[in-house]
């Protein structure tokens, strides 16, 4: 092996030991997304990062809201503090400026966004900052509009507004020079525009512009633009992982241009089209309560009260009253109170949680809705729903489940099953049907068994397939989402409903087996025995039956370096990036087998074994690679197929590393091309 191809292998091995190490930091072995939300820090402004102070009069805060997935930014000189893409609670962002003895004199929006309610109105009526958006955008309150390329300064700093359409046509990055004399920004700030590992959605437009459209905006935004930038260029998103303004976001907080040029699967594709395609496949359905949002952000967002107490309180006959008349209510508990007892019909959304987020999917905007939970909780629960615009809940109910007992009013209770008693009644026969609530790709990636799969955003459509007369648990990873779920379906009138506790993460926790257990000889229980997904492996033969018998029924990709490629390759096959074809969701999808290719068959192997565990396509690997397909080839491939660089005829031995000149004294035999090793 040669020392290039010992230093491509290293550079394989170790894109594979990060994606497995991202694949099962993703699994509910190490928790999700959501289930990252659920302590009680997630559901405040938390500072992620301070810059050091490298820069006299500087200084540079970066902010999360896990719970919406959102990130906000500090910028501050000269006495002056910037505030860019601000929550709509503002508290953080005034305690910290007054700590730092800055006066917040300008706030900027990257766009329009339409996930959670901004605190532009809020910051300019508490400190008199000037707004700043994009001329585009066409703001319907107080603002300067800017241009693109247009500047502006304060202490050592200097912003330059960049316009970048793509996820909305009015969508900005901003370039920060510090110094400010800096010919190359000291890093971005990107908005919605470029994510870490993805690109902003181009589909929440509805009728005014078709996503296609807004996706090859997008993609001059990056070619022409943001690839300009040197590969050292830091830039910090809006969103990371969780948010619904993308898919496949990374839950890291920065990122260079460079990794993004290299690793973002969407920016591997170079030309138009292929891009266009890539973003606007496979999106996740976008909460109803987007447009209602995006709209408040645009026109201007109503002031709140912060300081107003929690909503009325309401006596359980007024709810009772108000519910049959069409008002919603919200249980704000957690999964196990709610299981025990809840008002008939409520719906579970637990406070420890994604709660905004889902609070907007399932309760349709503009309609009355009561909280139920104890007074911290319904505090808790009506702050935070002002940032995304449900302002002003109906009510809470007074007192909550035992006085809604007390008033006689109806009660409802859900069966919790544990994971154990759940697997002996599927090895028995005995089991409900099992509803998976997750989004599909967390379904195809892990499943406990033979199981239905409804995401909880379609649940109050979808489960007309099931009957309301047959038992049915619900699952997730963790319980928050298939309580949401369960109650969806005991609100529809479903007799008999479950959910399994502690979801996949316990589960997976009790050892038991992602797939049923197999019957032995005898007819008693094996051994649980876990299913493991590995592809099928091709002998060189069998491939070139199907080549010479059955072309066009298959694709052929080879993960070679593209020069070992370029030196020979098979019919019809392709070159890849060996990291895109890992994680870019496009190899998952096919009518037909995907046949993966490399040099001795190891790493297309290991390729083969990572999209095994993401799919149900036919994924086929050649035994011992192109260096068994060179050794047992013996005759030229047939006539009407595409060649390879040079086909073989004649049969010479494996070269250790380029094939030997012939003799002058014979006449030269054809000779295949080195298969790269």
């Amino acid at each position: 092996m040669s020392d290039g191809y010992r230093k491509w292998f290293r550079l394989a091995a170790l894109v594979l030991a990060l994606s497995v190490t991202r694949a099962r930091a993703a699994s509910p072995l190490a928790g999700d997304a959501e289930a990252a939300t659920h302590g009680d820090e997630a559901a405040s402004v938390q500072l992620v990062l301070e810059t050091e102070q490298k820069a006299p009069d500087f200084v540079f805060r970066q902010y999360n809201l896990a719970v919406l997935s959102h990130y906000s930014y500090l910028i501050g000189s000269g006495g002056e503090a910037l505030i860019v893409d601000p929550a709509r609670d503002i508290s953080r962002y005034l305690k910290d400026a007054q700590e730092l003895g800055l006066k917040i004199t300008r706030v900027y929006l990257t766009h329009s966004h339409a996930d959670f309610v901004a605190g532009h109105m809020e910051l300019a009526k508490s400190t008199g900052a000037e707004i700043m958006m994009n001329e585009a955008t066409q703001a319907g309150f107080p603002h300067k509009s800017m241009k693109d390329g247009e500047s502006f300064s304060f202490g050592t700093v200097r912003g330059m507004i960049v316009t970048t359409p793509g996820h909305t046509p009015d969508g900005t990055c901003l370039y920060v020079y510090t110094p400010a004399a800096e010919s190359n920004p000291s890093f971005v700030l990107t908005g919605d525009t470029l994510f870490i590992g993805s690109v902003g959605r181009p589909d929440l437009m509805g009728e005014g512009m078709s996503a296609a459209a807004l996706a090859e905006m997008g993609f001059h935004s990056w070619k022409d633009k943001l690839s300009k930038l040197p590969d050292a260029t830091r830039f910090f998103p809006a969103h990371g992982a969780g948010s619904l303004c993308g898919a496949h976001l990374s839950d890291k907080p920065v990122s260079t241009i460079g990794e993004q040029r290299r690793e973002n699967v969407y920016l591997q594709h170079k030309d138009l089209l292929s891009y266009v395609m890539a973003v606007i496949d496979g999106l996740p359905d976008a909460p109803q309560y987007f447009k209602h949002n995006a709209k408040l952000n645009h026109d201007g967002p109503p002031l709140v009260d912060w300081d107003k107490p929690a909503p009325p309180a309401l006596p359980a006959a007024d709810v009772l009253a108000q519910v049959q008349k069409g008002t919603w209510m919200i249980d704000v508990r957690d999964a196990k109170a709610f299981a025990t007892a809840h008002p008939q019909g409520a719906i579970s959304i637990g406070i420890r949680g994604r709660f905004e987020t889902w609070t907007g999917i399932m309760i349709p905007w503009g309609e009355p809705f009561v909280l139920v939970g104890s007074d911290d909780e319904v505090r808790e629960a009506a702050f935070r729903l002002k940032r995304i615009g449900y302002d002003a809940p109906a009510g809470f109910l007074q007192g909550g489940v035992e006085a809604w007992k007390q008033a006689n009013a109806p009660i409802g209770s859900l069966k919790l099953l544990a994971p154990q008693d759940l697997y002996g009644q599927m090895q028995a026969g005995t089991a409900p049907i099992v509803v998976d609530v997750r989004l599909p790709s967390e379904w195809m990636a892990l499943r406990i068994g033979s199981v239905l799969n409804i995401p909880i955003n379609k649940m109050f459509t979808e489960s007309k397939r099931l009957s309301k007369d047959m038992p049915v648990l619900t699952v997730c990873n963790s319980a928050y989402r298939s309580s949401m779920g369960a109650s969806v379906l005991l609100k529809q009138g479903f007799k008999e409903v479950f959910n399994m506790e502690g979801g996949s993460e316990a589960w997976i926790a009790a050892g038991l087996p992602t797939l049923g257990a197999a019957e032995n000889g005898h007819g008693a229980s094996a051994a649980p025995a876990r299913a493991v997904r590995l592809p099928d492996r091709i002998a060189a033969a069998d491939l070139k039956r199907l080549l010479m018998d059955l072309p066009g029924t298959f694709e052929i990709v080879d993960v070679r370096p593209p020069a070992q490629f370029a030196d020979f390759n098979l019919p019809g096959s392709r070159n890849a990036d060996i990291a895109d074809v890992i994680v870019n969701p496009a190899y998952l999808n096919g009518a037909v087998p995907l046949v993966i290719l490399d040099r001795d068959g190891s790493l297309a192997m290991a390729v083969g074994g990572i999209l095994s565990q993401k799919t149900t396509r036919p994924i086929k690997v050649l035994f011992g690679g192109l260096e068994a397909y060179w050794n047992e080839s013996a005759a030229p491939l047939p006539s009407g197929l595409p060649t390879p660089a040079v086909a073989p005829a004649i049969k010479p031995a494996m070269p250790a590393s380029a094939p030997v000149a012939p003799t002058p004294s014979k006449p030269e035999p054809p000779k295949k091309k080195s298969a790269g090793c």
